[in-house]
């Protein structure tokens, strides 16, 4: 991923240590686990403004960061762990009788997290940074630029540079994005793009963020408030919402598979945001890679680099999911079928809530494709699920049941329907061949006449003994 822009992180750079070992007992002198130290078992990783800029590197981006580091052996680590990843760190300040931010993260068996020490002073920033450096810094950016403004709450951020960078980087019209902290919106008055986490946010609005709707009016209020362009908002697993001063822009949801750890996930976002914005996306495009860019993050251990070849598999993978959903209420929702039926594909059809996707379903499923060329699964909404199975049914959401059947790579399509049958798109589809699984008789089969009619076949597929959505909620009750 080439960018050609100049990228700038200014903020508050740490290191975090992860100490490796394990815990075999409990100490006799208090209720406390004993750590048994790992021979060579730590792990130094920049973190903080420092892994936005590592990121960046990482991606390809020519990269220089401006913040401060005590004077001590972890600044000495920090500083030359960015060196070797070719960022530029000489406006890096070594602050005398100072410490380095650090992190120390005491990791047991299965990278379990028993406790964490933090070691910071948290300084006036205008203490030590004089108008020579202040000017300094705008020399050094330029029209070519995008500018990062990472706050830790350490003290090199504060709203007097803050405040300087943001109005000179509008009248160069350079590129603001500020991953914010507090409660102080004026700090990042009139940048571009503001990145808070639910709490962040409410925090800095005074609004509640509990749900969906409240999130969109906090960030609404906040832009203009803070006379920016948009703002940006992870949900952690719910995935992320751009808002601008008029209300949603986008929702999108995570991807993440697997959840390891989400230590530097915002950090990855940010730089995954900034880069594809200089590399002349636009900012849902922008937003939709940094998303990618985020799951594959939490899927790690610690704070970590995210390559552009680990977010392209992964953007790939879940292209071909979504290629898999049709809109039955769309007027092309079913042309990708079309394209199939006109090349003489035969096409095999079945439904259902698919509620807890079991070894029942996918042995089913996968003898069901064996049958044509094309296997296409109806999925009853969660409305329609609850009118046929009960009020507290679905147990998993509609998008969550396309999700795992779109995974499944006998499945060729997936297509949900709000009726209580999907006669509606089997006369749609026209199938050579309708499947049902369990002990139905034909005539019980909701479209059998239509498909029999058509000159197509009806086959039932027992399910496997002992494996069905509802005996799986019983043991659950149970």
């Amino acid at each position: 991923m080439k960018i050609n822009k100049k990228i700038f992180v200014l903020g508050d750079i740490m290191l975090d240590i992860y100490q490796f070992g394990e815990v075999i007992r409990i100490s006799p002198e208090a209720p406390v686990p004993v750590f048994h130290e790992v021979e060579k078992g730590i792990r130094y990783a920049p973190g903080g403004a420092a892994n936005v800029a590592c990121n960046l590197a990482e991606i390809g981006a020519e990269v220089t960061v401006f913040s401060f580091t005590g004077d001590d052996q972890n600044g000495d680590i920090l500083k030359s762990i960015l060196k070797e990843k070719n960022i530029r760190i000489d406006e890096i300040i070594k602050l005398e009788n100072h410490v380095t931010t650090t992190k120390l993260r005491y990791m047991g068996q299965n990278h379990q997290q028993i406790l964490r020490v933090d070691r910071e002073e948290i300084i006036e920033s205008d203490v030590y940074l004089s108008e020579e450096i202040l000017h300094q810094l705008g020399d050094k950016i330029t029209s070519d630029s995008v500018v990062i403004l990472s706050d830790y709450q350490k003290g090199f951020l504060s709203e007097r540079l803050c405040r300087y960078i943001i109005d000179y980087a509008k009248k160069k019209e350079i590129l603001v994005l500020a991953d914010i902290k507090g409660k102080n919106e004026k700090k990042y008055y009139g940048a571009d793009i503001l990145k808070p986490n639910r709490l962040e946010l409410a925090l800095i609005s005074g609004m509640p963020v509990a749900t969906k709707d409240q999130v969109i009016r906090a960030a609404m209020s906040l832009c203009r408030k803070a006379e920016c362009r948009y703002v940006l908002t992870t949900l952690g697993a719910e995935g992320m919402i751009l808002s601008d001063i008029n209300g949603m822009v986008r929702h999108i949801k995570s991807v993440a598979k697997e959840v390891y750890d989400v230590t530097g996930a915002g950090d990855t976002v940010l730089a995954y945001l900034a880069a594809g914005l200089a590399k002349g996306l636009s900012i849902e495009e922008a937003m939709e890679l940094s998303n990618y860019a985020a799951s594959v993050q939490v899927s790690k251990i610690g704070t970590s680099t995210v390559s552009f070849k680990e977010v392209e598999q992964i953007r790939q993978l879940d292209g071909t999911r979504r290629n898999k959903v049709l809109n039955a209420y769309q007027p092309n929702g079913f042309a990708a079928l079309w394209r199939r039926k006109e090349k003489g594909q035969k096409i095999v059809f079945s439904n259902g809530c698919f509620d807890i996707l079991h070894t029942g379903h996918v042995e089913y499923l996968r003898k069901a494709r064996a049958l044509g060329d094309c296997l296409v699964i109806a999925v009853n909404s969660d409305a329609s699920v609850k009118r046929l199975k009960g009020k507290e049914r679905p147990v998993n959401s509609l998008e969550d049941r396309v999700m795992l059947l779109t995974a499944l790579e006998f499945v060729d399509y997936v297509v949900a329907f709000e009726e209580d049958t999907p006669v509606g798109i089997i006369k749609a589809i026209q199938p050579d061949i309708l499947v049902k699984g369990g002990d139905y008789r034909i005539e019980e089969i909701a479209g059998h006449n239509i498909v029999s009619e058509n000159g197509g076949d009806v086959v039932i597929i027992p399910f496997v003994n002992g494996k069905s959505t509802t005996e799986l909620i019983e043991k659950l009750r149970k």
